[in-house]
C-alpha cells in the first residue's frame, strides 16, 4: 500500500551545482568566480549547497547574517556584501568578520572616511551604467577612488557594474563602453559579468565574475533553453498523486470554474499548491509530468493542492511519481506559463517543503 503521508521535496543535486560551475569556469577564460548566493542560495539553502560550492574563490551574499553565517562554518575565502553596510556599527561587525562590502553611494565613502576599524576593508565600488538603479554616476568615479585609497579603512579597492541587460544580444554595448570610460586610466581590478554576462559576454567579465542563476541550471538566456547551454537543474520539486477521480464530461474541477472537462476524464490531485511555492497564477495546461508523462493542469492551483488531467496516462495512479519543475520538466516552462520568472519559483519554495540533498540522480521518498 502507498505512503499516506504528505510526499513532497525538494531534491537539491549538488552534482548539478558542481557540473554548473565548472561550465561557469569554462567561459569566463581565467576570471576568478565569485559565485551569488544570496536569497539562500536562490532558495536552494545556502548552507545547503555550500558543499559544491568548494570550486569558487568566493561567495557573494546580500545580507550580513548570511556573510557570518558561512564564517561560522569555518568559510574562509572572500564574502561580499552586494549592497554593502548600511550604518557605521555595521562596519564594526564587517571588519571583524573579513567581508568585502560594495559602495554604491558618496554616503557611504564618507562615513569609510570616518571609520576606525581594527582590519581594513575590501570595497567593490559600484558604478552606474545605465541600470539606474545602485552605483556612482560614472563622472565621480575617478573622485570617489581617490578618497577611498586614501582611506585607512579600505586595504583594496575593485571596480564594478551590473549588466542588466545582458540577455540581450546587444543588451551590454553601452554599459561596457560607459564602464570602459569611467574606469579609464584606474589601475584597480573589475568585476563585470552576471549570468547572461558570462554567457554572452565571457571575454569581457572581468577579473571576478558574478554568476548566479546560471550556478543553479536556468538559463538567463531567452532564446536558449538550459540543456543547450549545457546546464544542469539543481532544484527538483516532487510530489505524489493522493487522489484519482474520475469526471465525466462537462464538470469542473476546482475552484472558481475555470477548468471544465470537454471528455470523460481522470484528475488526479497531486499534494502540493500555492503554500508550498507553487504559483497560483499558473494556468490549464501548465506541465507536470505524473509517471515520467506529461499531464496538464486542470483547474485553478489550491492551497493545499493541484489538480492535472491523467486521461491519457492509464498507469497513473495513487502514490504515483509527480515532477512539478526541476530534472525533466524547466522551471522556466513553468514559469512561462504562469506569468511569473524562475527566481520567483525557486525561491519561494516554502517552509512546508521537506528538503532533500543528493548526488546525483532521484530522490527516494522514502530517505
Amino acid at each position: 500500500m502507498p505512503s499516506f503521508s504528505r510526499q513532497l521535496v525538494a531534491q537539491i543535486n549538488l552534482a548539478a551545482l558542481r557540473h554548473n560551475l565548472d561550465r561557469v569556469r569554462q567561459c569566463v577564460q581565467g576570471a576568478q568566480i565569485m559565485a551569488v548566493v544570496k536569497a539562500d542560495a536562490y532558495g536552494h539553502g545556502l548552507l545547503r549547497v555550500l558543499p559544491a560550492l568548494g570550486g569558487a574563490e568566493g561567495l557573494a551574499v546580500m545580507e550580513l547574517p548570511a556573510a557570518v553565517a558561512l564564517r561560522e562554518q569555518r568559510y574562509t575565502r572572500r564574502l561580499l556584501l552586494l549592497e554593502g553596510f548600511f550604518s557605521e556599527e555595521e562596519l564594526k561587525e564587517i571588519s571583524h568578520h573579513r567581508i568585502a562590502i560594495v559602495v554604491h553611494q558618496r554616503e557611504q565613502v564618507a562615513v569609510l572616511e570616518k571609520a576606525r576599524l581594527k582590519r581594513s576593508l575590501e570595497i567593490f565600488l559600484k558604478i552606474n551604467t545605465g541600470m539606474n538603479r545602485l552605483g556612482v554616476s560614472p563622472d565621480e568615479t575617478a573622485e570617489l577612488c581617490e578618497r577611498l585609497n586614501a582611506c585607512s579603512s579600505v586595504a583594496a579597492l575593485r571596480l564594478m557594474t551590473h549588466l542588466g541587460q545582458a540577455e540581450t544580444a546587444a543588451g551590454a554595448e553601452a554599459p561596457l563602453a560607459i564602464f570602459k570610460e569611467a574606469c579609464q586610466g584606474l589601475p584597480y581590478p573589475r568585476s563585470i559579468a552576471n549570468s547572461a554576462g558570462v554567457l554572452r559576454y565571457g571575454d569581457v567579465g572581468g577579473d571576478v565574475v558574478r554568476p548566479g542563476l546560471m550556478l543553479y541550471g536556468v538559463s538567463p538566456l531567452p532564446e536558449q533553453t538550459a540543456a543547450s547551454l549545457d546546464l544542469q537543474p539543481v532544484m527538483s520539486l516532487r510530489s505524489e498523486l493522493i487522489a484519482v477521480r474520475e469526471v465525466e464530461a462537462g464538470q469542473y474541477v476546482g475552484y472558481g470554474e475555470v477548468f471544465r472537462t470537454a471528455r470523460p476524464t481522470r484528475i488526479g490531485v497531486v499534494a502540493c499548491g500555492y503554500a508550498d511555492g507553487y504559483p497560483v497564477t499558473a494556468r490549464n495546461g501548465t506541465p507536470v509530468r505524473v509517471a515520467g508523462k506529461e499531464a496538464p493542469l486542470a483547474g485553478r492551483v489550491s492551497m493545499d493542492m493541484l489538480t492535472v488531467d491523467i486521461t491519457d496516462i492509464p498507469e497513473a495512479r495513487i502514490g504515483s511519481p509527480v515532477l512539478l519543475w526541476g530534472d525533466g520538466l524547466p522551471v522556466e516552462e513553468v514559469a512561462h506559463w504562469a506569468g511569473v520568472i524562475p527566481y520567483q519559483l525557486l525561491c519561494g519554495v516554502t517552509s512546508r517543503v521537506r528538503f532533500v540533498t543528493t548526488e546525483v540522480g532521484r530522490v527516494d521518498f522514502e530517505l
